[in-house]
């Protein structure tokens, strides 16, 4: 029996890490948004309007919330 688990995956980069030299530049995702993984497919703009020291969670939609610092109970995609 295969077990399935959720897993909350911090990432903080907010561009891709490009691998060169090629003949074309792969772009890997360091965001974690991509719906493309493991490469970019510029969901990482979403981040961009962040504010540092937050903690954000993005659901499937694309839709962002804010966690709070003082416990991770407090929204939605954390409970």
């Amino acid at each position: 029996e295969v077990s399935t688990m959720a897993r909350k995956v911090i990432k903080t980069a907010q561009v891709p890490f490009v691998l060169e030299p090629q003949d074309k530049p792969a772009h890997i995702c360091m965001c974690g948004l991509s719906q493309n993984q493991p490469f970019c497919d510029g969901s990482h703009k979403k981040t961009l309007d962040e504010a540092e020291g937050k903690i954000y969670t993005y659901k499937e939609d694309g839709m962002r919330e804010e966690c709070s610092t003082d416990g991770c109970d407090s929204c939605d995609s954390c409970k």
